[in-house]
């Protein structure tokens, strides 16, 4: 599949494999796929052939799965090696939160307001994955109402169903992004397959598929034995949802982002830095950073300088002006970003210091495991992701 990019756009300026690589929202973007699945066929023509050829599509989302880390492991993913397609650009940052939103709704970051992992809004940080606020974050789904943080609907209204993890239903998250679809819930893969057959048996022309086992596994163990077994198991998965499917039917595999080894490369911010904020929000490999009044211009100095050799420092004024969220950022969207990015090129993550009082900058907090493998920046490995696709085998 031939890639197309308008040069004349601003999300050109990054090459497919340089830093930084940025959304290609005009086209073969993660944000275009709904759009082209349900417009004109004419919206479609770097999709996959497949797709456009089908009575029906299966849209299996993997997150995760970068083309990058997909080709270093094509020996391990036969099914998904011969399918159909190549690379697209998911959207900025590259993060699951922002990405999924922007598949389903088929917007742009800056028109969805779901800007990242952490965002800072009503004057706390709201973790969009787990809708959790506060200095000690609890629930959040009543003071901070999913559905009027992020008001576009999925699939633009229609009711596609979605085959999802059963324990996603109802959480803030998926109230945010999927609001209005009919669930389908699966608590073991073996389910995926099955409840896909029963959609598309029963007539439903686009069903859309969530799987989040190669982010898990990456996060956890990193680049190595498990998260090549994870990839296997992917490509297991793919073939199973291909043995159900009928031939006239057509799946579409894509990924929210990718990924890059980081394990303990850390760079804590400096507490002088940190002075200069109100607020720190983002992710470790998107760090945000809200400046206190009047002192904009002396962070981003600041920040710079320290900073400035890992990859990206930039003002907000930029990120704007070259479209990283999209060509049209709505108030709301403006509102959630803070006033300086640090965008990693190098293999890092920004981390905040143990906090010697209590402040609402969104520290992160330590899970139950490291994280090894983190994504969010603008490299290659993280924005370019999988778009194939394959018709059934179902005799």
């Amino acid at each position: 599949m031939a890639v197309h990019r308008d040069h004349d756009d601003p999300a050109s300026r990054g090459s497919m494999t340089g830093f930084p690589v940025l959304p290609d929202y005009r086209a073969a973007c993660l944000s275009n796929v709904v759009p082209a699945l349900l417009g004109p066929s004419a919206a479609s023509d770097w999709l996959p052939t497949p797709v456009g050829e089908a009575k029906a599509v299966v849209l299996l989302l993997v997150d995760g799965m970068g083309w990058e880390q997909l080709q270093e492991r094509a020996e391990l993913t036969p099914v998904l090696s011969t399918m159909d397609g190549g690379p697209i650009t998911t959207v900025a940052p590259t993060t699951t939160t922002t990405a999924l939103t922007s598949l389903v709704t088929g917007a742009t970051p800056g028109e969805h307001g779901l800007i990242g992992y952490q965002i800072y809004m009503q004057g706390q940080m709201l973790n969009a994955l787990r809708w959790t606020a506060g200095d000690k974050p609890s629930d959040a789904r009543k003071s901070i109402v999913p559905e009027q943080v992020q008001t576009r609907p999925a699939f633009f209204g229609r009711r596609v169903p979605a085959v999802g993890r059963s324990e996603f239903r109802g959480t803030g998250f998926t109230r945010a992004h999927l609001d209005g679809v009919d669930h389908k819930g699966y608590k073991l893969t073996s389910s995926i397959a099955v409840e896909v057959q029963m959609l598309v048996d029963g007539g439903a022309s686009l069903v859309y598929a969530y799987y989040d086992g190669p982010d898990r596994i990456a996060h956890e163990y990193g680049f190595g034995p498990h998260l090549d077994a994870e990839y296997a198991e992917v490509d297991r998965i793919v073939a199973q949802l291909l043995a159900v499917l009928p031939p006239e039917a057509a799946l579409l595999v894509v990924s929210d982002h990718g990924q890059v080894m980081v394990g303990d490369a850390k760079v804590e911010l400096a507490r002088d830095v940190v002075a200069l904020t109100s607020a720190v929000s983002g992710e470790a490999r998107f760090r945000w950073l809200h400046s206190r009044p009047g002192r904009a211009g002396g962070l981003l100095e600041m920040a710079t300088e320290r900073y400035g050799r890992y990859g990206l420092v930039v003002g907000v004024e930029q990120v704007l002006d070259e479209g990283w969220f999209g060509p049209h950022v709505s108030p709301d969207a403006r509102s959630r970003m803070g006033d300086v990015a640090l965008v990693p090129n190098d293999p890092v993550a920004f981390i905040e210091p143990k906090p010697s009082r209590p402040n609402p900058t969104g520290v992160e907090k330590t899970p139950s495991f490291q994280l090894v493998a983190r994504h969010g920046s603008l490299t290659s490995a993280e924005m370019l992701v999988p778009c194939l696709a394959a018709f059934g085998t179902r005799t």
